[in-house]
């Protein structure tokens, strides 16, 4: 019986907080200086294109390594100039992303680990997005205006908010990565025949 509860424990643990880092995702990670940007993958780059396209899968929080790729991120996105990023867009398939919050003062960037949308509004936002990792490619994307997402801190903490308009956006986009989903791919299913239109990208005010 108590090897079944410690079994049973092990597996819990394992489905919260993801497995661990493999040797490729570590040398990933920890190459060169750890304290530097990691180089942004490419579609016009097949081997980082078929890593793009690849679905990711929880992290665990407690690594030491998940907060190293962290930073790392960040680090890569503010090179950048970007709003967002995605732990595959660095070679990682881990659930892990940067947002810049345009819906807080000041437009901070947070990062946020095992995010998933719990529920998103059927008026659409419709606006034009680029991608970090696909070269000179912009286009006219419906987005949910409003989305519940859910996720955890670097302490493992959960959390569960309402975000809005643009940010709301840059969420989807994020997590969209980590399915594997590109915004190349998703112009070519999408249809416009049955949406409601709202202002594209509509920053909501940011209360005092």
């Amino acid at each position: 019986m108590m090897r079944f509860l410690l079994f049973s424990l092990l597996i819990s643990l394992n489905i919260a907080f993801g497995q661990k880092f493999s040797k490729e995702e570590l040398s990933i990670i920890r190459q060169g200086k750890t304290t530097t940007a990691l180089p942004i993958y490419q579609t016009n780059v097949e081997a980082e294109h078929k890593s793009l396209l690849k679905s990711s899968t929880d992290i665990q929080v407690f690594d030491k390594n998940t907060e190293i790729l962290i930073n790392r991120m960040k680090l890569s996105l503010l090179a950048s100039g970007g709003v967002g990023i995605a732990a595959p867009q660095v070679g990682v398939n881990r659930n892990a992303i940067w947002v810049q919050r345009f819906d807080k003062r000041n437009s901070p960037f947070e990062y946020f680990i095992n995010s998933k949308i719990l529920w998103k509004s059927e008026i659409l936002n419709f606006g034009l997005e680029g991608d970090l990792s696909i070269k000179d490619y912009k286009n006219m994307f419906y987005r949910s205006q409003v989305i519940q997402v859910q996720y955890q801190d670097l302490k493992g903490k959960k959390y569960t908010e309402i975000v809005e308009g643009f940010t709301a956006v840059i969420f989807q986009h994020e997590i969209d990565h980590l399915f594997g989903i590109l915004i190349e791919d998703k112009a070519n299913s999408e249809t416009d025949s049955t949406v409601i239109k709202v202002e594209a990208y509509k920053r909501i005010p940011v209360q005092n």
